[in-house]
């Protein structure tokens, strides 16, 4: 899947990061990374492999191409994970419910 300018501002978002946090994890240019967000420019493939690159490492996961098209989300960390088996198991045993 090919990074677009828009999963990559939608990807930024999510791991609320500023472009100048993008530009310093990626080393691409502010300006660049500007100018392909808003659809101004292609930055190449080298640069959008970088982008890409900076934002899966903080933790942004890019969704191929499907039925619904290509997409983002958020990468559930470790303690997350840990913490929601933790609470999938509280309540106790499951019962019968008639209503």
């Amino acid at each position: 899947m090919q990074l677009t300018g828009p999963l990559c501002r939608a990807a930024r978002a999510l791991v609320q990061w500023p472009r100048e946090q993008l530009a310093d994890a990626s080393g691409v240019a502010r300006k660049t990374i500007r100018d392909f967000e808003t659809g101004d420019a292609d930055p190449g493939t080298n640069a959008r492999a970088a982008l890409r690159h900076a934002l899966e490492s903080a933790g942004a996961v890019f969704l191929d191409e499907d039925d619904l098209g290509a997409g983002v989300r958020l990468r559930f960390t470790r303690r997350d994970v840990k913490q929601l088996n933790r609470l999938e198991s509280e309540g106790g045993a499951t019962g019968e419910d008639d209503v």
